[in-house]
C-alpha cells in the first residue's frame, strides 16, 4: 500500500505552479527529510505550514534555512508567491492564497485546534491554483489538512500523502486516506525524490 498512486490524470496535468506541505506533530524532522535536497534552482514556490504555539518566537523558518539550498522565508501578509522560495506559515496566522497568488493572514478562530490551519491554506490554495497544484500532507496528530487535500484533488491538483507507517504519528494521514486516494502514498525518502521531478513533470 505503500507504493505510488498514479492517476492517468497525471500524464495530461497542466504544469505546476506551487508546491504546499502540512504537518504537525513530527512535522519538523519531516520537513527537514523532504526538502533538504532540493536544488538551489528549484522551479515552485514552496508554502510549508506546521502547526505551532501561537506565540512570535518561532524559529522554524531560521532552522529550514540553515538546512536547505533554497532561501527560507516567513511568509507576509499581500506578499506575492516567487518561485524558488520556501515560505512557512507564521505562527498564530491563518495563512491563505488569494487569487492573484498573493498570501493573506488572519486571525479567525482555530480549525482543528489549529491555527494556522492546513484546511485553510489548502482550500484558498486550491481555488487559487486549481490543477497547478500539488500538495502534500505529513505526519500529524489531527485532521486537519485532510478536507483541504480533498479541496486540492476535486480541482485537480496533485495529492501525495505520507505513509502512515512510516509517519511518526499517523492520524493526518490516515484522515487524509479515509477521504481520498491520493495520486501518491509514500514514505519520505520516496517523496523527497518525488518532489525534485514535480517542476518537470509532463503536461
Amino acid at each position: 500500500m505503500s507504493g505510488p498512486r498514479i492517476n492517468l490524470r497525471g500524464q495530461l496535468r497542466a504544469p505546476l505552479q506551487a508546491l504546499l506541505i502540512g504537518a504537525s506533530a513530527g512535522g519538523v524532522e519531516a520537513l527537514l527529510s523532504l526538502l533538504q535536497d532540493l536544488p538551489a534552482d528549484y522551479r515552485l514556490p514552496v508554502v510549508c505550514l506546521l502547526h505551532q504555539p501561537d506565540r512570535n518566537d518561532s524559529l522554524l523558518a531560521e532552522l529550514l534555512a540553515r538546512r536547505l539550498w533554497l532561501p527560507v522565508k516567513e511568509a507576509e501578509d499581500k506578499e506575492y508567491l516567487s518561485g524558488g522560495v520556501v515560505y512557512v506559515a507564521p505562527a498564530g496566522y491563518h495563512l491563505s492564497i488569494e487569487t492573484e497568488r498573493s498570501f493573506s493572514l488572519s486571525r479567525e478562530e482555530p480549525r482543528h485546534f489549529s491555527r494556522p490551519s492546513i484546511d485553510i491554506l489548502f482550500e484558498s490554495a486550491a481555488d487559487a491554483y486549481g490543477e497547478q497544484l500539488a500538495a502534500a500532507l505529513l505526519t500529524g496528530a489531527n485532521e486537519d489538512g485532510a478536507a483541504g487535500l480533498l479541496a486540492i484533488r476535486q480541482a485537480g491538483g496533485l495529492t501525495l500523502v505520507q505513509d502512515p507507517a512510516d509517519a511518526l504519528v499517523p492520524t493526518m494521514p490516515n484522515a487524509a486516506l479515509a477521504l481520498l486516494e491520493p495520486d501518491f502514498l509514500l514514505p519520505i525518502n520516496a517523496m523527497r525524490s518525488l518532489l525534485a521531478e514535480l517542476d518537470a513533470l509532463p503536461c
